[in-house]
C-alpha cells in the first residue's frame, strides 16, 4: 500500500528549491520598497505633528494629557499636574493606569485624570464650538456619557449582578434567610432617597447647535473616581424659559422612569469624601455637519458625610453649579455672567447670585416599607425609585436559584434561566422596564412571596422575553426621537396597555436564536 517511488527525486528537489528562493528574493525586494514609502511618510508626518505640536512626546497610542491635578496618597501612586503628558506603561481594569512621566518617575494615577492629547486630525468637538462662540466657556465633553460609552462597567446592568467573595467560592453580598426564604437584608453605609426639583440659570448652547436632550447623570463619587452605576434622568423645560430645567412633569398615565425625578442611592464605600455627582449635559446635533455628541453643561457635588464622618441632614438643597469636568477647579460655567460685577453689598451679591447656574434638589430618608426594599438590593446601586420593587423580585429570584436550586455551592455550570440571563438587559432599556413595571404593578404590594414571584416570571417570560427579541423592535439609541417613537409603538402596538397581542394576520417576527437568551452563565456574570 506504500506510494509509488517518486522519480528523478534530487533533480525535483533542486528545481523546487531554486523556485522558493525565486519567490523569497521577489518578497525581499517588495518589503524595501514598502519599507522606504513608509519611512518618507513617517518622515513627513513626523515634521507636521513636530511643528503643531511640540510638547507631546513621540509615544503613539500611549500617550495621554493630564485634565487636573492628582497628589498621589497612597506608596505608589504618581502625582501629576494639569496639561502634563504620560507615557501609559499598563491599564488596569480597576481604572488605575501604571504612567510614566517625562522625568522617568512611574506610578498609578485613575484613568478619569487623563485624555488623549489632541492632533491635527484629532480635535475635541467642544474645542470647535467653543471656538465658534456656540458654547459657553465653561461647557465640556461628557465624562459620564464616556464611561456609558466604555461598556456595562458603568450601567446598572452590572451592579445588579451578585458578587463574589474573595475565594470565588460563595457570594459576598447575597444571602438567604432560612427561616422566610427570602433575601437577607444587609445594611449599606448610605442608603437614602432623593428628588430632583429643578435646575435654574442653565446657559444654552447658541445658533448652529440643536439640543436633542436635557439630562442629569447622578452617580457615587469620592472625588476621585465613580463608585456605582450612572443613573440618567431626562429633564423637561419650557419653550419660553430653556434656562430652567424641571423633573416629573405631571402627564397622564404613569410616569416614565426616565423622566421621573424620584431616586434612591446605595453605596458601601468607606471613602471619606463619598457623595454624588450631578452632571448636567445635553445631547445635540450640529445643523452644518450633522454631528452628533455629548456636552456638559456643569456639574455639582453634594457631599455626603460631614467632616466627622457624621451623615448630612435630609433637607433640600441649593448647589451651585460648576464648569468644567469634575477634576477640575475654581471653573465657572459661563464666565460672562460674574465679568464686571465688581460690588461687595449685600444687594449685589443677592443678585449675581440669582444669574448663577443653580441645582435643586432634596435627599429624605426612606419610609419603612422602602427601606425595607432598599436593604434587598446590592451594596452599591443608583436607580429609579418607581422601579425597585422589580429590582427586589430579580434579587430574590437571584437567590432562590443561585443558593438553594444549583446542586452545590461549587457547581458552575450554565444554568438555565431565561429571566437571570435577560433581565440586565431590560434594565438598561428604561422604556422596556418600564412596561414590565406596568403590567405587573397590580401584584407588587401582594404579601404571598411565592405567588408574587410566579405572577412576576408570567407576566415577563410572556410579554417582555419575546419583546426584548423582537425584530420589529430597533436597538435603543438615546436622544433618537424617531427611534424612541418606533420603539414605543413596537412596544404597546397602537394599545393603551404594553404587550398588546398580535393577531394571526401580524404574528410577531423573533431576532436569530442565541443560546445566551436561555442560560444564565454565573462565572460571566457575577462580578
Amino acid at each position: 500500500d506504500e506510494p509509488a517511488p517518486v522519480g528523478n527525486y534530487d533533480q525535483r528537489k533542486r528545481e523546487e528549491e531554486s523556485r522558493l528562493r525565486g519567490i523569497e528574493e521577489k518578497l525581499l525586494v517588495l518589503v524595501l520598497d514598502v519599507e522606504d514609502e513608509e519611512e518618507d511618510d513617517d518622515d513627513d508626518e513626523e515634521d507636521v505633528v513636530t511643528k503643531t505640536m511640540e510638547q507631546i512626546p513621540e509615544s503613539g497610542t500611549a500617550t495621554y494629557m493630564v485634565i487636573s491635578v492628582f497628589k498621589g496618597e497612597q506608596e505608589g501612586d504618581l502625582t501629576i499636574q494639569m496639561g502634563e503628558v504620560l507615557t501609559i506603561l499598563s491599564k488596569n481594569e480597576d481604572g488605575w493606569w501604571l504612567a510614566q512621566d517625562s522625568k522617568g518617575n512611574k506610578g498609578l494615577v485613575p484613568k478619569t485624570y487623563l485624555k488623549v492629547p489632541s492632533t491635527i486630525t484629532e480635535i475635541d468637538a467642544t474645542d470647535v464650538l467653543s471656538a465658534m462662540g456656540a458654547i459657553p466657556a465653561g461647557f465640556r465633553s461628557s465624562t459620564l456619557s464616556k464611561l456609558l460609552d466604555e461598556g456595562n462597567t458603568y450601567r446598572a446592568s452590572h451592579y445588579i449582578q451578585p458578587e463574589l467573595s474573595q475565594s470565588k467560592l460563595s457570594f459576598k453580598d447575597l444571602f438567604r434567610d432560612p427561616d422566610t426564604g427570602k433575601v437577607r437584608q444587609r445594611t449599606a453605609r448610605t442608603s437614602l432617597t432623593l428628588t430632583l426639583w429643578s435646575c435654574k440659570s442653565i446657559p444654552t448652547p447658541g445658533v448652529g447647535v440643536q439640543v436633542l436632550s436635557r439630562h442629569i447623570r447622578l452617580c457615587a463619587f469620592d472625588g476621585t473616581q465613580v463608585l456605582s452605576n450612572i443613573h440618567t434622568i431626562r429633564a423637561t423645560c419650557n419653550a419660553n424659559n430653556v434656562k430652567t430645567w424641571s423633573f416629573s412633569p405631571r402627564m397622564t398615565g404613569n410616569l416614565p422612569s426616565l423622566l421621573d425625578g424620584d431616586c434612591f442611592l446605595r453605596c458601601n464605600s468607606d471613602a471619606p469624601e463619598l457623595g454624588i455627582l450631578f452632571e448636567l449635559g445635553v445631547t445635540y446635533i450640529r445643523n452644518s455637519t450633522g454631528e452628533r455628541g455629548d456636552l456638559s453643561c456643569g456639574w455639582a457635588f453634594l457631599k455626603l458625610f460631614d467632616t466627622n464622618g457624621a451623615p448630612v441632614p435630609h433637607r433640600t438643597y441649593e448647589l451651585l453649579v460648576h464648569g468644567g469636568t469634575p477634576y477640575e477647579k475654581d471653573i465657572e460655567v459661563d464666565p460672562s455672567l460674574t465679568r464686571g460685577a465688581t460690588g461687595t453689598g449685600m444687594f449685589q451679591q443677592m443678585m449675581l447670585s440669582r444669574k448663577l447656574p443653580k441645582l435643586f434638589l432634596k435627599l429624605k430618608s426612606p419610609n419603612v416599607r422602602t427601606r425595607s426594599q432598599l436593604s434587598a438590593l446590592p451594596d452599591t446601586l443608583v436607580g429609579s425609585l418607581s422601579s425597585i420593587h422589580l429590582l427586589v423580585l430579580h434579587r430574590q429570584l437571584l437567590a432562590d436559584i443561585l443558593l438553594m436550586d444549583r446542586a452545590t455551592m461549587q457547581n458552575a455550570d450554565l444554568i438555565c434561566s431565561p429571566l437571570l440571563a435577560t433581565f440586565p438587559e431590560i434594565v438598561d432599556q428604561s422604556d422596556l422596564l418600564d412596561a414590565l413595571r406596568v403590567n405587573s404593578v397590580a401584584g407588587s404590594r401582594l404579601r404571598d412571596l411565592p405567588l408574587l414571584k410566579r405572577k412576576f416570571v408570567r407576566v415577563y417570560m410572556d410579554n417582555m422575553y419575546p419583546l426584548l427579541y423582537s425584530a420589529d423592535l430597533p436597538p435603543p439609541r438615546w436622544a433618537d426621537e424617531m427611534v424612541e417613537n418606533q420603539r414605543a409603538r413596537v412596544i404597546f402596538n397602537g394599545s393603551l396597555e404594553p404587550f398588546h397581542t398580535h393577531t394571526p394576520d401580524s404574528p410577531p417576527r423573533h431576532q436569530a436564536f442565541d443560546i445566551s437568551q436561555l442560560t444564565y452563565d454565573l462565572l460571566c456574570m457575577a462580578q
